[in-house]
Order: C-alpha cells, then sequence, then structure tokens
C-alpha cells in the first residue's frame, strides 16, 4: 500500500492506494468513524451492482451500518436533479454536520458528492473512495461540481476531503476504454511535470492494459504530481490551472457529444492533440512529436472522430463559456517544452487555425472508431 499526504494551508489529508486499503477504518480512521452520527454512502448504480458489498462489509465490519443512496452511473450523476434529490435524501434521513459521507464511485460520483458535502447545512465531511483509474485525478484537490446544459462543472465548490482511500483491486472490472480514459489524466500529469517520465509513458508497448502493480506505483506519481500543485495554489489563481491541460478544448469535445458520449479521459487526450499544436506556435514542442503522440494515441484505441464530425463553431460555442476564458479570449495551458507549462490567451481567430491544423493531421491518418468498448 502507498500513502501521500496533501497538505494544505487549512487542512491536510492522507491518499492511500493499494489493495485492503478500506482495513484502515479499523486503526487509521477508527475515531474518525467513531465521531460520525449517521455516514452515508452515495455510488453510482453501475458500481453498485459490482462492487458496494465491498465497502459495504468493511464498514459493517467496525459496526457502521451505512445508509445507501444510488444515483445515475457516469455524469448523468452530475444534474441539478440530482444534486437536489440527494440532498432532500439527507434531509429526510437525518443527516447533520456531524454526519460523514463516502463517494464511491468514478469522478463523476466523486464531483457530486464532493459538492454535497460542500453545501450539505454548509459543508460536511466526506471520504472519497475512488473505483476507477480516472478518479485518481479528480479524487485529490477538493474540486467539486455538477454540469449544466450550456457547461460541464459549472456549479460546484472547493471542498477538500477527509481521506482518499484507492482500491486498487476494483480496477478489475473496469472495461477498455475505462481504463483508457483513466491513462490520460496519468499521462497529462507527466506531461506537465517531468519530460523523462513522459518518454517512458509513450514508449510503454502495453500502456492501456496496465498491471496492478504497475498502476499503484504510476497513479502514486501521477497523485503526488497533482498534489504539489494543489497544495501551492488550492483555489486555482495561478499553477492550479496547470492541471487543465488538454481540458478546454477537451470539456468543449466532451459537451458537443453529450455528456457521457465520450468518456473524460478520450475528450482530454483529443484536447491535449490540440494544445501540443498551440505548443509549437507558442513554445518549443516540434510537430514531429504531436503527430508522436497522435500515432500513440490511435495505437492505443483513443479516437478523434469528433473533430472530424462537427464544425469548430460548435466546440468554440462551450470554449467561449469554459471558466478559464476571460473578455471573449480563451485561456490554454500550452507547453513551453515537456514539462514546462504556461497559461496563454488565444484569440478565436488562432483556435480555429489551431482546429483546422488538427482536422487535417488526424484526416491524413488512420482515426477509430469512438464505438470501441
Amino acid at each position: 500500500m502507498g500513502t501521500l499526504s496533501v497538505q494544505l494551508p487549512d487542512v491536510t489529508y492522507d491518499v492511500h492506494i493499494g489493495n485492503d486499503v478500506y482495513e484502515l477504518f479499523s486503526s487509521r480512521y477508527k475515531s474518525l468513524l467513531e465521531s460520525a452520527d449517521k455516514v452515508g454512502i452515495i455510488v453510482d448504480e453501475q458500481v453498485a451492482n459490482l462492487h458496494l458489498p465491498v465497502l459495504v462489509d468493511a464498514l459493517c465490519k467496525f459496526g457502521i451500518q451505512p445508509i445507501i443512496k444510488l444515483v445515475p452511473a457516469g455524469e448523468q450523476c452530475k444534474t441539478a436533479a440530482v444534486y437536489v434529490d440527494c440532498q432532500s435524501f439527507l434531509l429526510r434521513e437525518g443527516f447533520t454536520r456531524n454526519s460523514l459521507l463516502f463517494a464511491f464511485g468514478g469522478g463523476a460520483c466523486g464531483d457530486l458528492t464532493g459538492f454535497i458535502a460542500a453545501t450539505y447545512m454548509r459543508g460536511i465531511r466526506f471520504i472519497q473512495c475512488p473505483t476507477t483509474i480516472l478518479a485518481h485525478d479528480s479524487a485529490v484537490g477538493g474540486k467539486t461540481a455538477i454540469n449544466l446544459p450550456e457547461g460541464k462543472n459549472m456549479v460546484g465548490a472547493f471542498h477538500q476531503p477527509t481521506a482518499v482511500l484507492f482500491e486498487t483491486s476494483l480496477f478489475q472490472t473496469l472495461p477498455p476504454r475505462e481504463i483508457r480514459s483513466g491513462l490520460t489524466e496519468l499521462i497529462k500529469h507527466a506531461f506537465i511535470s517531468d519530460p523523462v517520465w513522459s518518454e517512458q509513458l509513450l514508449s510503454r508497448d502495453s500502456f492501456v492494459a496496465p498491471t496492478e502493480e504497475w498502476l499503484e506505483e504510476e497513479l502514486l506519481k501521477g497523485i503526488q504530481v497533482k498534489a504539489d500543485i494543489v497544495a501551492k495554489d488550492e483555489f486555482e489563481q495561478s499553477t492550479r490551472k496547470y492541471l487543465n491541460f488538454g481540458h478546454t478544448f477537451g470539456h468543449a469535445v466532451e459537451a458537443v457529444c453529450g455528456f457521457g458520449g465520450l468518456s473524460h479521459g478520450e475528450c482530454v487526450m483529443i484536447g491535449m492533440a490540440y494544445s501540443f499544436i498551440l505548443s509549437e506556435r507558442h513554445g518549443e514542442i516540434d510537430a514531429s512529436f504531436t503527430n508522436r503522440f497522435l500515432q500513440f494515441a490511435e495505437d492505443n484505441g483513443y479516437t478523434f472522430n469528433p473533430v472530424l464530425e462537427h464544425s469548430f463553431n460548435e466546440f468554440l460555442a462551450f470554449m467561449i463559456k469554459d471558466k478559464k476564458a476571460t473578455n471573449g479570449e480563451m485561456n490554454f495551458v500550452i507547453l513551453k517544452k515537456l514539462g514546462s507549462p504556461v497559461v496563454k490567451k488565444m484569440s478565436t481567430k488562432e483556435c480555429e487555425e489551431v482546429f483546422n491544423e488538427l482536422t487535417s493531421r488526424i484526416g491524413r491518418g488512420k482515426t477509430n472508431d469512438s464505438s470501441r468498448n
């Protein structure tokens, strides 16, 4: 089991990753559980069918009888209707400021549960228990939110978890698409922090077929990158924005495709390709590297079809509403070189030029079928 600490000015919490992390309920987190008058688990329906007994049995073993609230799987849980329904559920069940919530699911369930915890009675404690590789990014750092039809993560709050317990044995049921999605955020952490690590990941033959042991080691490295950045900039005023590499265009892809149409990681992979072309223009990234990245993505089953199937204006409509946009200009994280991110304002004209360039490069190669598992 690996452990690291996230240290912020007002709070410190631990992230645990490995097998049997729920055994920590009897030791490290015994007093926390005993202090809660009620314990609830917000779990998405798909994860509940696969894994809910694992968490419930672990809590019951130490005398905790959790109250369960099912929510829709994936991005479909991050709606205003689901959020309000969960708040009403907690009130009906008698939850108080001394209660404790568990987020049990992927990144979407964690985002929803975190926002519920941030706002229920003006804030209660919650523990992240992620069940996907992708959630190694979203479970750490305290950004919580739900979606609106007009954009992703538009309503939310900063609310740090009390702990993050990452049970890696649950990855065994992840379909290939979810594995690809999660590994996107891992390689993003490498791109913004370490050129050597980036090259190691790009050169890995079995990138989308990882072993549990490899994942534990690599995810700890990714979480450490995020923890170090969040420690310096908890509320995204400066360097925390670097974690958005690939996300400005990626979120637009996600919205255009309909939230859940493509996985978050698949959309960010497209967004990073877009940002690499921007980085060619404003940094030292060479076109050959971008083309190598495109080939790497294609070889590992990622799709770029949405770029070919939709117009620039469809994506622009969402990019200009992005939280990082100001005064009609869009802020993108680019790389001066591997491991050296910066934030740069881009005009609509240049964004369209880069879109056309990306379309041209994808069109010259083979694209994957977005219906892959």
